[in-house]
């Protein structure tokens, strides 16, 4: 599906692909890029947000927020989701299904190739998120939404008085698990080595906690259930034992991969791939700008990640502002 924009005369780019400009270009359709195109589209300046194939990025993903203000019941990911969309659609934004194949920053306007066309943008905001690291095991996709998780604080509510698994030995796995216990009756977590990679304080808390246990050496290999998760199977690295835990939940905290690839060479990130902005949500080159989870290793949260769009958005419209302004004064 492709949304086109009345009035728009696309520039031939000689090779049979059409080109368009627009003075803001917003990659990814999650809670940063809706929120910045919501800013953006209020400020008159029509954005352009490629959404990529599906709208929404992970909080589409995640059957019921409950902790985004405004919604006391709660709100499903996606209804949320189409939400942010009415609302950036309704001040002129616009939402192509297309995906951004190959970007050049070092041009202006920067050029951003896509499957459809070429978009020529005045600013460029990146809001394409982060995919959490998966297991890659028989039952994972089956199951995600019917027990499998990747977000605690999403999902834990649902696990009351349950049993759950969960898959990691870093920080976000302690974290996430003492916060399950809020919620879960039992919580198991399984770490493929014998020693945990959390920090210290973590570690001594969740030890403490009396409804954490650990099973080291131990990878899940296999996600087993039909409409929900039932049971996991397991396996001691060091001796090759296989066996089968009732759970009721699978809670997987191996890791987060922002989806950069795209500007890898061109704007700067941290060792995780992350990339790197100011306090204004500005990268090293003037003009774009990124939001959410591309550029936030900490919080994810889909507040904080439309805080963050909107931050951008409000940049972008400055930058747009000083940049006429000296074309003026010139």
């Amino acid at each position: 599906m492709k949304i086109s924009l009345s009035g728009v005369s696309p520039l031939s780019s000689g090779a049979g692909i059409e080109s368009e400009h627009v003075r803001v270009l917003i990659l990814g359709s999650g809670p940063a890029g809706l929120s910045a195109a919501l800013y953006a589209a209020r400020a008159d300046l029509n954005p352009v947000v490629l959404a990529g194939m599906e709208m929404g990025g992970q909080v589409a993903l995640t059957y019921t927020v409950e902790n985004y203000p405004g919604f006391p019941e709660g709100v499903g990911g996606q209804e949320l989701v189409e939400l942010f969309q009415k609302q950036a659609e309704r001040f002129g934004a616009r939402i192509d299904f297309d995906l951004a194949l190959e970007v050049n920053l070092r041009e202006r306007p920067f050029v951003i190739k896509a499957y459809s066309k070429t978009y020529l943008a005045d600013t460029l905001i990146i809001a394409t998120g982060a995919t959490p690291n998966h297991l890659n095991v028989p039952g994972e996709k089956e199951l995600t939404g019917k027990g499998v998780s990747y977000c605690a604080t999403c999902d834990g509510w649902f696990f009351k008085d349950k049993d759950v698994v969960v898959v990691g030995g870093g920080d976000s796995a302690l974290e996430e698990g003492i916060f399950l216990t809020r919620y879960a009756r039992s919580v198991a977590i399984v770490h493929r080595r014998d020693t945990l990679r959390a920090g210290a304080i973590l570690q001594k808390r969740a030890r403490e906690n009396s409804k954490i246990s650990f099973l080291f050496n131990t990878i899940v290999t296999e996600i087993i259930g039909q409409d929900a998760v039932r049971q996991v199977r397991l396996r001691n690295v060091q001796t090759g034992e296989e066996w089968l835990r009732d759970t009721d939940g699978v809670f997987i905290f191996i890791g987060h991969s922002p989806n950069t690839q795209l500007f890898e060479g061109q704007l700067e990130m941290d060792a995780n791939r992350y990339l790197i902005v100011d306090r204004l949500m500005q990268t090293n080159i003037p003009g774009v700008f990124a939001a959410g989870e591309a550029a936030d290793p900490y919080f994810r949260q889909v507040i904080t990640s439309a805080g963050m769009g909107a931050a951008a958005a409000m940049r972008a419209i400055h930058y747009l502002q000083e940049r006429s302004a000296e074309k003026v004064s010139a």
